[in-house]
């Protein structure tokens, strides 16, 4: 098995206690808003929304997977952190064995925040991770933060 690491930062003019909540605390119930043509349900399958919670992430159809569980390793709402792993669904594929995410949000001077997200890869056997292969799903993560964060600041009462 290999670990093949990769970090991204993302800013947002947005405070990190309203993007944490939306990305991270209500991210069930706005995911299939925001992104209705690639995600159709998120549902909880064990536990609550703490550590040890287990989702699955269903997508919509006619993409190129059906789903995706993944586990919340850690939460601490103080902080601002938030780490969870992809540990099934047809998105791993056969050389992946899970994928961690450690997220931070921290506050930048202009009283927005910037977000940290270093992802682990675990693959299977020799198989090794190379960039053209993650720079797909990296984009979508931006896109998808981006969309959060559109989404808090068109409803920013709800924050």
């Amino acid at each position: 098995m290999g670990i093949f690491e990769d970090e991204s930062v993302i800013q947002s003019s947005i405070p990190p206690a309203k993007m944490f909540k939306a990305f991270v605390l209500d991210a069930e119930t706005i995911m299939p808003k925001i992104v209705p043509g690639a995600v159709k349900s998120v549902e909880i399958l064990e536990g609550s929304t703490g550590p040890g919670t287990v989702k699955l992430i269903t997508f919509s159809e006619g993409g190129p997977f059906k789903s995706m569980k993944h586990k919340v390793d850690y939460l601490d709402k103080e902080k601002f952190t938030f780490g969870y792993s992809v540990i099934g669904g047809d998105i791993l594929g056969p050389e992946v064995e899970k994928v961690s995410h450690d997220i931070k949000f921290e506050a930048t001077p202009e009283g927005g925040s910037v977000c940290t997200n270093l992802t682990k890869y675990y693959t299977i056997g020799d198989f090794e991770m190379k960039e053209e292969l993650i720079k797909p799903a990296k984009e979508k993560g931006e896109g998808l933060f981006k969309a959060f964060e559109a989404f808090v600041l068109a409803n920013p009462d709800e924050f």
